[in-house]
Parts: C-alpha cells; sequence; structure tokens
C-alpha cells in the first residue's frame, strides 16, 4: 500500500509523529481487506491487536511517498502475527510485528475457522 505523509502526520519539524506508523500499518491491514470488496469486521468476529513490538529506524518527512508491506508470519488457533514494513523508496524505516486476536462481537476470543484462515492467508502470504 502507498501512504503520502501529510501535514497532519508530522510534528512541526515535518517529521512523522511516531504513533502515526502504526496507523500507516492499521490502513495497510484494512485496505487488504477493502481490495477484496470485504471488511475487517468478518461475519463472526473480527480481530484486536493483542501485542505490538516497532522498530523506529529511520524518520518519515512531510511528503514523502511510503510503502507498506505486511507478511504472514504465524497462524495459530485463536489468533495470527503480521510483520509490517515501511519503505521510503528502497530503504526499510519502520518495522512491526503485531499479533491480532480473533474475537467475537461481545469481546470473547474465539478459535480461528478454516474460512478464516484461509482469507487472512489470501491476504497476506
Amino acid at each position: 500500500m502507498q501512504i503520502r505523509v501529510y501535514y497532519e502526520d508530522t510534528d512541526t519539524g515535518g517529521v512523522v509523529y511516531h504513533s502515526n506508523y502504526l496507523n500507516f500499518c492499521e490502513r495497510a491491514r484494512s485496505e487488504a481487506f477493502f481490495s477484496k470488496g470485504l471488511t475487517p469486521v468478518l461475519q463472526n468476529g473480527h480481530f484486536v491487536a493483542r501485542r505490538v513490538e516497532a522498530d523506529y529506524i529511520r524518520s518519515a518527512k512531510l511528503g514523502d511517498e511510503l510503502h507498506v508491506e505486511t507478511k504472514l508470519i504465524e497462524m495459530r488457533a485463536a489468533s495470527f502475527k503480521l510483520l509490517q514494513s515501511v519503505f521510503k523508496e528502497n530503504e526499510k524505516i519502520f518495522e512491526l510485528t503485531i499479533t491480532l486476536a480473533y474475537i467475537n462481537f461481545e469481546g470473547k476470543p474465539q478459535k480461528i475457522t478454516k474460512e478464516v484462515e484461509e482469507l487472512v492467508r489470501s491476504l497476506f502470504c
């Protein structure tokens, strides 16, 4: 997914706020669903962030064009882990490992069905 850095994404020096990298990655995950005519809210549940590890390598600045790549690195019974990398040109500037838990609409963890697993694999492999 391509993202341009806007003024609202930056501090007064034109450097992207640290929390906005998380937003960029969230948009990329959502866009993967939207590109298939779906939303991240599925018929029987949805995903919530359970654990996040972030590595800020270099700063992005106002006007930069960024690219977010997302890869599935682990599938479990009720969660999965993604590696998301943000690039400026061909240089990696940020990396995120996120574990997403699958929950029902009452907020309780639930097992990922075969259909949901196949969907996740089709989006992020």
